[in-house]
């Protein structure tokens, strides 16, 4: 039986990714494991730094030069033994996105890279796949759940504008990475699709939420 089912729901039905293995992506990855879900794809390409070990805390001195998917893989299997865990070494393209991905219930987005959010973001609309995004830059940061046919777009959502991080603060990482699992598995177990289309932000000591209206298009006259 999954940690999820014991605590009283189960989430054990489900595949998730998480593209990108820092600060975002260790609090999610977590969380996914914790919750009990079936299986879970970790992809990154970049090896772990003395630099990361103030935030990415599935890390540790030993890990330095390692993979970061195959550090986080190790470790997330001693943490839930009961969840299918797999690492792609990958960096993501628009011609090079793994076919396990297709096979996703949700994807989460959690790296920094603009070129792989736009070409995640395109996946999924073109493969009906929600996207849970987010983004930090010091103790601001944000989170967006696209659902295809449903909600906004991410760019519409402005989740795709290109933005350098000033800094990397662990604490903004644990409160947005915490926000999207929890948002992301609530919208799994329930399909409420009004958890989509909202832009949440946090900023120092407070949230706020936007509801993202759709563009208005303008009508072709010769349609």
């Amino acid at each position: 039986m999954s940690k999820a089912a014991i605590q009283g729901f189960s989430a054990d039905n489900f595949t998730c990714a998480v593209i990108g293995a820092g600060g975002l992506g260790c609090n999610i990855a977590v969380h996914l494991a914790g919750a009990g879900i079936k299986r879970l794809i970790l992809c990154d390409f970049d090896k772990v730094s003395r630099a990361n070990l103030n935030r990415q805390f599935l890390y540790t001195n030993e890990d330095i030069g390692i993979k970061k998917v195959f550090a986080a893989e190790k470790r997330l299997k001693a943490y839930a033994p009961e969840t299918d865990i797999s690492a792609l070494d990958i960096k993501l393209s628009e011609n090079n996105i793994p076919e396990e991905l297709k096979g996703c219930d949700m994807i989460f987005f959690a790296a920094d890279n603009k070129k792989a959010r736009e070409c995640i973001s395109d996946f999924c609309t073109k493969n009906k796949i929600p996207l849970m995004l987010g983004g930090i830059d010091g103790f601001y940061g944000k989170t967006y759940l696209y659902i295809p046919d449903e909600t906004p777009s991410p760019k519409e959502a402005g989740m795709l504008d290109k933005r350098k991080p000033s800094a990397n603060i662990s604490a903004a990482a644990g409160v947005i990475g915490s926000l999207q699992t929890a948002i992301g598995i609530q919208y799994l177990l329930t399909k409420d699709n009004t958890l989509g289309g909202r832009l949440t932000v946090f900023d120092k000591d407070s949230f706020s939420t936007l509801e993202i209206k759709q563009r208005k298009r303008k009508r072709d006259d010769k349609a």
